[in-house]
């Protein structure tokens, strides 16, 4: 079982979309090893996903979403 302290906010960038949402992220861990070292997705928690332009609609929300690796343009914390 995961604790909130494992749970590290997100904002994920792909070709169409902005994501935010939680990964569970070991206290001091790199977020860049936590995505090399993921298989083909990367789990996301309490997801939000928007369209990219700006001023996007929020497109949907969800407890968990899956990521595809391969769409991931740019991750970074918070």
């Amino acid at each position: 079982m995961h604790t909130d302290e494992s749970k590290t906010r997100v904002t994920i960038l792909t070709s169409s979309y902005r994501i935010k949402g939680n990964i569970d992220l070991l206290p001091g861990a790199r977020l860049t090893d936590f995505i090399i070292e993921s298989k083909s997705f990367v789990a996301v928690t309490d997801a939000e996903v928007w369209e990219l332009a700006i001023g996007g609609r929020q497109i949907l929300s969800a407890a968990f979403i899956d990521v595809s690796k391969d769409h991931i343009q740019i991750v970074m914390p918070g």
